[in-house]
């Protein structure tokens, strides 16, 4: 069975809570599936708090540490959260626990220095969740300013990772305006961009604050976000695990819900049975 976590948000990207198994349709490789099950319970989260300390956010840290705070605030009780920060390399500051006091602590040892490698911290606390979670549902908070300068690894290399793991990617982009490159686009247009694609991919969102203050206010949002999510279950009418990759769209009935977008992942691969 394959069990998809879906958001559906209005056109105000507020969050629909009301659906029902009838109002949801689910291709697999563009042919539609049979769904045995629509859920709205909620189900215990394994999610990371990952930070740019990189030194172009010295400014922001303060604003960027409050809205984890909310986010810790906010877990319920099978919850688990890590906490790790990154700027030339990532670095786990605070393995997976349910205890919001260490967690909170943990954000204290927080520190500015060295350049940005986004790409690289993403890949590496997307494999630290997959290895390590204890729940189903798995997240990633990434906060960064988006400006890439550091990593070994390419876009495309996140984008492999992101299907290969299940991890939803949240970003919040703290985009400085800036001056223009050689290309003729400015840098802050070509962060944003990316940390677009990248939370795309995933299932997750990206968020521009135009100030850092805004940042609590976001974390609000990414909570309610991973807490009105949608399961639906499904088992694929192609029943062969060959172990290659395939793609998922899911929608909701535009008759009877007029633009409602649903976001879940692009898709899973089909591994053999061990």
């Amino acid at each position: 069975m394959v069990s998809l976590d879906v958001n559906v948000i209005d056109q105000n990207n507020q969050p629909v809570y009301f659906l029902n198994k009838e109002d949801f349709t689910v291709f697999e490789d563009k042919i539609q599936q049979q769904i045995i099950s629509v859920n709205r319970e909620e189900i215990p989260l394994s999610f990371g708090l990952v930070i740019d300390t990189s030194g172009s956010m010295r400014s922001k840290l303060y604003a960027v540490t409050d809205a984890a705070r909310y986010l810790i605030k906010e877990m319920r009780p099978n919850d688990e959260c890590f906490i790790a920060q990154f700027k030339t390399e990532a670095q786990l500051v605070k393995g997976f626990t349910s205890d919001k006091h260490e967690l909170e602590v943990a954000l204290d040892e927080l520190f500015i220095s060295g350049s940005t490698a986004l790409l690289d911290a993403i890949i590496a606390t997307s494999d630290y969740a997959q290895k390590k979670a204890h729940q189903r549902r798995k997240a990633l908070v990434v906060i960064s300013d988006g400006l890439e300068n550091n990593s070994a690894a390419r876009e495309r290399m996140v984008k492999q990772m992101v299907k290969e793991y299940d991890v939803q990617i949240y970003l919040v982009g703290i985009v400085d305006k800036g001056k223009f490159n050689i290309l003729g686009r400015a840098p802050e247009s070509k962060a944003r961009d990316l940390l677009e694609r990248l939370a795309s991919d995933s299932g997750g969102r990206a968020f521009f604050p135009k100030q850092p203050e805004e940042m609590t206010g976001i974390a609000t949002q990414i909570s309610q976000d991973l807490r009105a999510q949608y399961v639906i279950n499904y088992y694929p009418r192609n029943d062969l695990r060959e172990g290659g990759y395939r793609t998922i769209h899911v929608e909701v009935n535009p008759k009877t819900h007029h633009k409602l977008i649903a976001r879940t992942r692009e898709g899973y691969y089909a591994r053999p049975t061990k």
